[in-house]
């Protein structure tokens, strides 16, 4: 049996309220247990049982690991050209999708691997234990098939988003393009994917074909998720509630009656900072969704295109400085938000029966993650009870 004992945690945040004062449920001068890759006991450090491997934090801070549930890793090239060019003062638009399409369609599966290995290794080590991985930029039969073969080898969070956008051969014929989907590559996908999502938004698809898309994916077996109101308000979040999915991300713009929907569902509020950022464009007020009581979570939505970046402590500081997040609330939505987005108890949580996915902080405080931005606060981070 492999054991390890982390002590003497000046703070350790475990998510779980019974355990510890606030939302966090902190504990101080805390020790934690983590045998054969799950946490088994928890509490004061003067107090902890004997193990055969004893790491002592020096009063530093341990936290869950970030649980990242947006992000599009299978991909090749790069847009920072479009990227520039945004810094000069164009827009974003959904559009610029087909030139990731054209890279990803030529390269091999070794070049999509190795590219989406790097990216997780990236993520790893700034404390993401946890990871949801989408195709979309194949938008073929077999493109999207082999992304998500791709995806699954590294995680089990694998979301089909053949309905990313409408790629170019089907100009003018997008309705084809969604009996497509929800046909043949549906049925090529569905062994690889546990999640279907869509890109309800303008220059993609529309309600009506959104929820084609979904109740086909549902049938098949997948789990919902949308993608909705990046570029303009629309009505996708009244669908999402409609067909219980799991999440609704980005929600740039919102109003009232979608507050009102999410606030009576099951629904979390995914929001991505990355992308905001990366596209210069306005941030939501996650406050009016937290207010109302809803689950809010953060991802990175590490793309080529609107959010090339893995870091989930970057999307804390500007959830804390741009969203309105307090730090507290940042860090609960990478983590136990970001868990529930993805419907995962074993993880975001650091409660016995959880998986030991923690990381230690270089810093005594986790406020220090939005405190610091762009420091490297990441000590070390353990996967399944190992340090990687």
């Amino acid at each position: 049996m492999s054991q390890i004992l982390v002590k003497n945690i000046g703070l350790l945040v475990t998510n779980n309220p019974s355990l510890g004062s606030t939302q966090l449920g902190i504990l101080k001068n805390a020790a934690l247990l983590a045998e054969n890759g799950q946490i088994t006991w928890v509490g004061d450090s003067q107090s902890a049982p004997t193990a055969q491997n004893v790491i002592d934090a020096d009063g530093k801070c341990v936290i869950p690991g970030f649980v990242d549930s947006h992000t599009h890793l299978i991909f090749a090239g790069d847009r920072s050209n479009e990227f520039s060019a945004r810094m000069a003062g164009q827009s974003y638009a959904a559009g610029g999708i087909a030139d990731t399409v054209t890279k990803t369609r030529a390269a091999t599966d070794d070049d999509l691997l190795a590219n989406a290995n790097r990216l997780m290794h990236e993520s790893l080590n700034s404390g993401t234990t946890t990871i949801e991985i989408k195709s979309g930029y194949g938008l073929t039969v077999i493109d999207e098939e082999r992304s998500l073969k791709i995806a699954k080898q590294l995680t089990p969070e694998t979301t089909f988003l053949g309905a990313h956008v409408v790629p170019s051969e089907f100009k003018a014929k997008s309705n084809d393009y969604v009996d497509l989907v929800c046909g043949q590559m549906l049925n090529q996908a569905k062994p690889y994917a546990k999640w279907i999502d869509v890109f309800c938004d303008r220059g993609a698809f529309t309600p009506e074909q959104g929820r084609k898309i979904l109740t086909a994916g549902i049938a098949a077996g997948l789990k919902p998720r949308i993608h909705a109101n990046q570029l303009e308000q629309g009505d996708a979040v009244a669908l999402a509630v409609e067909l219980g999915c799991a999440s609704v991300d980005h929600l740039t713009y919102f109003k009232q009656s979608d507050i009102e929907k999410l606030a009576n569902s099951k629904t979390v509020a995914t929001l991505l900072p990355g992308a905001e950022f990366s596209t210069r464009s306005k941030y939501p007020d996650a406050r009016k969704l937290i207010d109302a009581g809803i689950t809010v979570a953060i991802a990175s939505d590490c793309n080529p295109g609107s959010s090339y970046t893995t870091s989930m402590p970057l999307m804390i500081a500007l959830a804390v400085r741009e969203m309105f997040f307090t730090p507290e609330q940042a860090l609960w939505s990478a983590t136990k938000g970001g868990a529930l987005a993805l419907q995962r108890e074993d993880v975001g949580h650091l409660s016995i029966g959880a998986k030991a996915d923690f990381v230690i902080l270089r810093e005594s405080s986790y406020i220090h993650l939005a405190y610091r931005p762009g420091v490297n606060l990441v000590e070390q981070v353990f996967l399944h009870g190992k340090s990687i």
